[in-house]
């Protein structure tokens, strides 16, 4: 079993190695990964500006440009000269599981390769950005990584991308946002597709109890809509502040993610049940069919 991981490290080096690249100079800024011809991806967050240095494998350096960057999903396309480095493949077939083998390849600001071994801890999930909004398909795992490895790819035993590492998070788990090459083709051009938006701040269900409940309202779970914006599909809905959202699309809403979770699902329209007061009510919520970005 040793021998078999210590195989899969030393084959990912050889095969992966010259596709993983750093960004800006020492520990202190990230990684990235070749996934095209001219281009780069790598987490949005440790961006500064339009422009990036990357350092290639083989000691070159590059200046970047930032064509299109994703800061709530966390994920950024440069174009830069890559020369004759090969793309990483992209893995294809059915959604890793838990206990799938990964590896975590990085090259933290241009100051050498790391690679190191895990498994995914968990099933592909949606979690909190950084930004607020949650992302879809992200990937918990065990390899660890140093300082300057976000932006650096996850893949599998094949060498193929499965996300960027993006998060440490307590106990020495690692969160890989996910990729795709539409996602990147759209970025490139400029454009990303996002969740709808509804237009509402909220508040948590343990804020809608306790207000319900100073004003002798009987206990209801759901989000309690703090306010409205003008002009979005929320007020056109009908959407008023000091409502109850109890449910979405006909499931339960008991967080402020299960309402995240109904957007990032959306078509269209969106079936609202809320609550005003004591009477129960169903809303519908229609979207422009490209949506916008999303805020619950």
């Amino acid at each position: 079993m040793i021998s078999d991981i210590a195989t899969a490290i030393t084959r990912a080096a050889e095969q992966v190695g010259p596709s993983v690249v750093g960004l800006g100079r020492g520990w202190g800024v990230g990684s990235g990964a070749v996934a095209d011809r001219g281009r780069v991806l790598t987490t949005a967050h440790g961006l500064r500006g339009d422009e990036a240095t990357v350092t290639f494998a083989d000691g070159r350096r590059e200046t970047a440009r930032v064509a299109g960057a994703d800061r709530d999903g966390d994920l950024a396309v440069l174009e830069v000269d890559t020369g004759d480095v090969e793309p990483l493949a992209w893995a294809q077939g059915d959604e890793p599981g838990i206990g799938t083998p990964v590896l975590a390849v990085a090259n933290p600001g241009g100051r050498g390769l790391r690679v190191t071994h895990g498994f995914l801890s968990s099933a592909p999930r949606a979690v909190r950005g950084p930004r607020g909004p949650r992302i879809p398909g992200t990937l918990e795992h065990t390899a660890p990584l140093p300082r300057g490895s976000s932006g650096g790819p996850l893949v599998d035993l094949d060498g193929r991308l499965l996300g960027l590492n993006a998060v440490r998070m307590d106990g020495g788990l690692i969160l890989a946002v996910p990729v795709s090459a539409e996602r990147v083709e759209r970025l490139a051009r400029g454009e990303r597709a996002a969740p709808r938006r509804l237009g509402v701040a909220v508040a948590p269900a343990r804020v809608a109890r306790r207000l319900r409940a100073s004003v002798g309202l009987p206990e209801r779970e759901g989000v309690l809509v703090r306010a409205v914006e003008s002009g979005s599909p929320a007020e056109a809905a009908g959407i008023e502040r000091g409502d109850l959202v109890v449910s979405a699309a006909g499931a339960p809403v008991d967080a402020v993610d299960s309402l995240y979770a109904a957007l990032e699902s959306a078509g269209d329209e969106l079936a609202l049940g809320i609550v005003r007061g004591t009477e129960e009510r169903e809303l519908t919520v229609r979207f422009a069919p490209e949506g916008e970005e999303a805020r619950a």
